[in-house]
Formats: structure tokens, sequence, C-alpha cells
């Protein structure tokens, strides 16, 4: 009974070792009509990410606000940028993810900016 535990164990570590979890970090382009362009695919993003969360690619993310989007109840939200951690096998599959999601394609997002790293969670993550 012992050595199937340990076996199962193992199998399980295994299997788990493949997919690696990554923090993307995507902000906006600061140039002019970049929101209005944001609002303009948000659907066909939101569309995307509903398909890669529910594919378990995607585990957490969401629109990055300005510092002065809370500083009130009544405050203007303003998005400046994604953020969102995923599981992949390298960090290539990340960027071909990155580089096809239509924020990245219609120039939403600042591709000179993209940070994607490794991430090595002190937390769960749901």
């Amino acid at each position: 009974m012992e050595e199937e535990q340990i076996r199962s164990r193992t199998i399980k570590v295994f299997q788990m070792s493949t997919l690696h979890r990554f923090m993307v970090y995507a902000p906006d382009c600061t140039t002019e009509g970049t929101f209005e362009k944001r609002l303009s695919v948000r659907e066909d993003h939101l569309a995307g990410f509903k398909a890669k969360i529910d594919g378990g690619f995607v585990r957490v993310g969401g629109v990055l606000l300005s510092p002065e989007s809370i500083a009130t109840s009544s405050s203007d939200k303003k998005m400046i940028g994604s953020m969102f951690i995923c599981e992949a096998e390298n960090i290539e599959e990340v960027k071909k993810v990155v580089e096809s999601d239509i924020y990245y394609k219609a120039g939403v997002w600042d591709a000179q900016k993209i940070v994607i790293l490794p991430l090595l969670p002190a937390t769960p993550i749901p």
C-alpha cells in the first residue's frame, strides 16, 4: 500500500511539473485613442480570454486601473493595462498567446513594455 501511494505521488508530481505558472503584465499604449481602441475590441478580447479561462490556461486576470481610479467611490475607472497569471509548458507558449490577443494585434497593449515572467506562487491560485 505504501509503495503504491509513493508511486501515485511521483506520477502526480511528474505530471504537474510539465506546466509552469507565468505572470503577464501588459500595459496599454499611452498614445491618443488607445482607450477608445481598447473599448472597440474589448468584446473580442473577453471572448478569447473566456476560452482560455475555460481551458485552464488563464488562472486569474483582470484590467489594471490607475491609482486615481480608487481615490473615491465615484472616481472614474481609468483602464491602463492588463495582468494575468497563466499555466503553460514554456514562456514561448505564453508569448504566442499574448501575441495572438486582439489587444496586442490592435495596438492596445504596448508590445515593447509587456513583461512575462515565471511565477512561483506563495499562496494558492484559483
